[in-house]
């Protein structure tokens, strides 16, 4: 069975918190994974990152990281200052997974997140400087044995790459088994005709996949068509991870940066967010078995 997680900040309304909270908290309620925004690595002094690695080896569960990039170190840019300075964070972020047994980051790293500023209609010097950029980082995830994931996002989050055929068309830029697609059911329902023709276009380069309803509430929630996406998955043979990514709180950092102005669910308390985690697992493996070749 694939392994299924869940991301931290289904709890939190801000990017860090506890990560050891959440780790034995994945684990109580049956997780195999816990990902978190890989900002967070840069932020901790090397004792506490050893600490949380510690604490998810002693609990089975596995660190995976997930990145909007900063418009700042956008590796996109026209701005070479800009591009530069994003190259070396990005590198140092792949050094610091592989510090904490990481193998795997995904999101939009390739570009910065949202809309930058001197967009014009063509979108090619911004392709070809990510393109270039991207190059340079990952030799550094080759080094390191960590795999980037291109994560295609809405129009609204992001200019580069909106669709599956766009990250398979970026990801075929490299001769790397070391970068390959993540696929996200929620950005897939605004921007796909068919959420299983892309999983099917991206076949054995889906690298990675990341789990939401149509509201970003917690898969089974909304309207999307599971059935579609899991027998998709399964008729591509796909075995890597599931991570949920559901985000229901309004409010904090996360819920400005995630547009969400009101709470996706009548009880946001603690228990009430711990039940329904439980549900969208048990839902997930629901889906899992019932499309297991």
């Amino acid at each position: 069975m694939n392994k299924l997680g869940i991301f931290m900040n289904f709890w939190e309304k801000s990017w860090d918190a506890d990560h050891i909270k959440y780790i034995n908290k994945a684990a109580d309620i049956g997780f195999d994974i816990l990902e978190f925004q890989a900002q967070a690595l840069l932020d901790m002094s090397k004792d506490r990152m050893q600490d949380v690695r510690s604490a998810a080896e002693a609990r089975g569960i596995e660190l995976t990281y997930s990145l909007g990039l900063d418009q700042k170190y956008d590796i996109s840019s026209k701005d070479e200052v800009v591009r530069l300075g994003g190259i070396d964070y990005l590198k140092r972020i792949v050094e610091r997974v592989n510090f904490m047994g990481g193998s795997i980051i995904s999101g939009v790293s390739y570009a910065g997140w949202g809309i930058p500023e001197g967009l014009t209609d063509d979108k090619s010097v911004f392709w070809d400087n990510s393109v270039n950029s991207m190059r340079i980082v990952l030799k550094t995830a080759e080094d390191y044995g960590v795999t980037y994931c291109v994560e295609a996002v809405n129009r609204f989050e992001g200019i580069l790459i909106n669709t599956a055929e766009q990250a398979l068309r970026y990801v075929n830029e490299f001769d790397s088994n070391n970068i390959g697609v993540l696929l996200d059911t929620y950005h897939m329902n605004i921007e796909e005709r068919s959420i299983g023709d892309a999983i099917r276009l991206v076949g054995d380069k889906l690298y990675g996949f990341h789990t939401g309803e149509n509201n970003r509430t917690p898969p089974g929630r909304g309207h999307l068509n599971w059935d579609e996406i899991f027998s998709a998955l399964s008729e591509v043979n796909y075995k890597g991870r599931i991570v949920s990514e559901p985000f229901v709180m309004t409010g904090g950092e996360v819920g400005r940066a995630i547009y969400t102005w009101r709470n996706l669910l009548p009880d946001i308390s603690e228990a009430a967010l711990d039940n329904e985690a439980k549900l969208l697992l048990q839902f997930e493996k629901s889906m899992i078995n019932k499309y297991a070749k």
